[in-house]
């Protein structure tokens, strides 16, 4: 199994690099660990999902409006 710095899985999951570091802080990307004051990730870790994006909530123009008949 190989190994990336924060730097390389930054550019290969295109987020940055403070990012994939919080992850690893965080403990959401499994099998990292610190080495020194340096981040290393497996190779074949698996980008975690982001708990920051908000689900949208549902379109509700199909509803029919009230006093539209007639």
């Amino acid at each position: 199994m190989g190994y990336l710095s924060a730097k390389e899985v930054a550019e290969k999951w295109n987020i940055s690099r403070r990012r994939v570091q919080i992850l690893c802080e965080e403990g959401r990307i499994e099998g990292a660990f610190k080495l020194s004051d340096v981040w290393v990730i497996p190779k074949d870790a698996k980008k975690p999902a982001d708990r920051r994006k908000t689900k949208k909530k549902p379109d509700n123009s199909g509803i029919d409006k009230i006093g539209s008949e007639g």
